[in-house]
């Protein structure tokens, strides 16, 4: 494969020092500002967010991701209030001094401008994007990527090191707008852009990706991958064969339903699983 970026393909080793690390997410409750905020005190949802991490990292995740999940029906980047990286800044601080361990991003709807500040207040390692190059057609209309305008930022706030997970082929929308372009040439879009690694997801929260489009994204990257939907203690194995690493989120709640809190023994449970696929 020809080498289309001067990105080193380590990210992940560099971040969690480990070749295969399991993410788990914390799905924020809604912020002020979001629709489905019911006037909870703020320290309510903060400790929320903390219990769900404590829960996760003592059950053997490496690392986690915080994303404001709770904010839907989601903005568009340039109509996301100031509020929201305020909040999630707040959190992520709050996690990271509790917990120590490494903290991603993710802004909804594909904001990686806010998602650069959040990690920089708090001290998250990196962001993810779920349209970092191209365009498709998502849940709330048109989406763009946004690498051009958001490694500028990055490099204003020099803040450099903080990584891009960028996904392949995201979820929850048509790409209609690309049919005549294969997921591979999709896939060596995000490194040419300067993606750390690549995310492969499926139709929608919840949803696996296919073992076959895995392999398809993995032999058009030199990135490191990881699968970010539907993971789960029956799949697990089948996929870190395949990848770097999960982010995993609906299978570790309670009731396996993405808005519950944190089963622990769930989580217990899935890394017991991984743990054959994970090596040194």
């Amino acid at each position: 494969m020809q080498q289309i970026s001067d990105n080193p393909a380590s990210a992940i080793r560099e971040i969690f020092g480990r070749d295969k690390a399991l993410i788990g997410m914390i799905h924020c409750p809604a912020f002020p500002g979001a629709p489905r905020y019911r006037g909870d005190d703020m320290n309510t949802i903060y400790d929320a967010c903390l219990r769900d991490a404590e829960a996760l990292i003592e059950g053997g995740m490496h690392g986690l991701m915080i994303e404001n999940h709770g904010d839907v029906p989601f903005s568009k980047p340039d109509d996301i209030g100031y509020e929201t990286a305020a909040f999630m800044s707040v959190v992520t601080d709050r996690i990271a001094r509790a917990i120590g361990v490494p903290l991603g991003i993710n802004v909804l709807a594909n904001a990686p401008i806010p998602a650069f500040a959040v990690a920089l207040a708090g001290g998250a390692k990196f962001i993810r994007v779920n349209q970092w190059a191209n365009a498709y057609v998502a849940n709330e209309g048109f989406i763009e990527g946004r690498a051009a305008e958001a490694t500028r930022y990055r490099s204003a706030l020099r803040a450099e090191h903080i990584k891009v997970f960028a996904d392949s082929h995201v979820k929850h929308g048509s790409h209609a707008i690309v049919a005549d372009r294969s997921i591979a040439e999709l896939t060596r879009d995000l490194a040419f852009f300067d993606a750390d690694c690549v995310i492969a997801t499926g139709q929608r929260t919840g949803n696996a990706a296919t073992i076959e489009e895995i392999e398809e994204i993995a032999a058009a990257t030199q990135l490191p991958l990881l699968v970010g939907s539907g993971v789960d203690k029956t799949n697990v194995v089948e996929i870190l064969k395949r990848t770097n690493g999960v982010i995993v989120a609906s299978s570790l709640k309670a009731g396996g339903v993405w808005w519950n809190p944190v089963d622990i023994e769930r989580v217990r449970a899935f890394c017991t699983a991984a743990e054959p696929a994970l090596g040194a």
